[in-house]
């Protein structure tokens, strides 16, 4: 399994020497200051491209960029409105530009209007250090009382819509913002980023459009891209929603493994693949993530390795991020299954068995708490999260191991 490192490009106060230093092996990065909808250039890529080769002295770094997060789908292709047909021809060239700079791997996502979820970017844990958090009670709170969204309290239990209510009587206007900040204007990666009227008319638009349709929409936009990028020889991999389950009235159409399965059966094809991403997943406690590396192992082009503890049952329900090895998924078993699946591959030839993946977000610890960097993206907490895996990597590799 191929090591790598999310990085948002210079302004990220997590550079290329400290990935070094973290031992990483290639780089997983995209192009965020090109808005959603225009072609990627190759110049812009070939820049990309040079600053992940050269440390801050000038001298050669030895990582690439290998992945692609994200190339964002846009708006009007979700919903098959305005200059959709303009956004989707871009994104074909797009794809032909990263393949050839020697690009293959693509991840991107459908979750309609905000791409992430949270209430809290800054959660305190036992320890001391902090994390992300979706609180359903202030995510009620937000819903019913700040964006106002028509019929957004029955959508929620009772006692949540209650509580909610409490929250939202005690909070001042600082405290009302900042939640509105957290939900809305997005995580670092986030395709968009918008105001509380531009949900508003999202949601507006969105009106007509379940779970049938955008499936539907989905489908026609991978009958489109996918072609492309089987006869490029490139990956495409469709990363779950999060959180996996219905919000803001929005549909939610990658939220389990019978989700995966419909696409993967309507555009059949290697180049239509998966974000295996076990704390998105994670979030739904019916989510077997092994499992689904056992199932779909074949379609699974990279790997997003996150723990997170869910705080209550069913969904909605709220839940923070925990510490790679300590949350309710099994990451053992996880990459015990991985590390099977690159087994298959090699047996089987396939060029693309080795499977990348990423230490996915990070609680803030030490000195993470003074550098303040993009919220889930800390150093040393990701660190620590990459040091764990390679660790359970290691023993399950080892010829005296299981997976040997």
């Amino acid at each position: 399994m191929r090591q790598t490192w999310r990085w948002f490009g210079p302004s990220d106060l997590v550079g290329i020497d400290e990935m070094l230093q973290a031992g990483v092996e290639g780089v997983v990065s995209a192009l965020h200051h090109v808005p959603t909808g225009e072609v990627w250039a190759l110049a812009e890529i070939a820049e990309r491209q040079r600053q992940i080769a050269t440390r801050r002295d000038g001298t050669p770094s030895g990582l690439a960029w290998e992945v692609v997060e994200s190339l964002p789908v846009s708006e009007d292709i979700k919903k098959q409105t305005g200059a959709w047909r303009e956004h989707l021809a871009a994104y074909k060239a797009s794809l032909q530009n990263l393949k050839a700079a020697g690009i293959e791997v693509i991840c991107y996502n459908f979750m309609p209007v905000l791409d992430w979820t949270r209430t809290d970017l800054a959660y305190k844990v036992s320890h001391g250090g902090t994390c992300m958090r979706f609180d359903v009670h202030d995510f009620a709170a937000f819903d019913i009382f700040i964006l106002e969204r028509p019929g957004a309290r029955e959508d929620f239990a009772p006692e949540v819509a209650e509580e909610a209510e409490r929250r939202f009587r005690a909070m001042d206007d600082e405290r009302k913002t900042a939640l509105a900040g957290n939900v809305v204007f997005g995580l670092p990666g986030a395709a968009e980023h918008f105001t509380l009227e531009d949900v508003r008319r999202h949601l507006q638009e969105y009106a007509a459009i379940d779970e049938e349709t955008l499936r539907g929409n989905f489908v026609a936009f991978l009958e489109e891209v996918v072609p492309v990028a089987e006869r490029l020889g490139m990956r495409l991999c469709c990363h779950p929603d999060d959180p996996p389950f219905p919000l803001l009235g929005l549909p939610r159409i990658m939220s389990t493994e019978p989700h995966y399965r419909a696409i993967m059966e309507a555009v059949d094809s290697p180049a239509n693949g998966i974000t295996l991403c076990s704390g998105s997943l994670g979030a739904r406690a019916d989510n077997d993530i092994p499992g689904m590396m056992d199932r779909l192992g074949d379609r699974v082009h990279f790997l997003h390795m996150r723990n997170v503890k869910r705080e209550g049952e069913g969904w909605p329900a709220s839940f923070h991020e925990a510490e790679h090895l300590g949350g309710d998924t099994d990451m053992v078993a996880f990459m015990a299954a991985a590390l099977k699946e690159e087994a298959r591959r090699r047996a089987a030839g396939r060029v693309d068995w080795s499977i990348p993946f990423r230490p996915d977000h990070g609680q803030d610890i030490l000195d993470d708490l003074n550098r303040k960097a993009q919220p889930g993206y800390p150093a040393i907490g990701r660190l620590k999260g990459l040091a764990e895996l390679r660790g359970v990597m290691t023993a399950l590799s080892h010829a005296s191991g299981t997976a040997a």
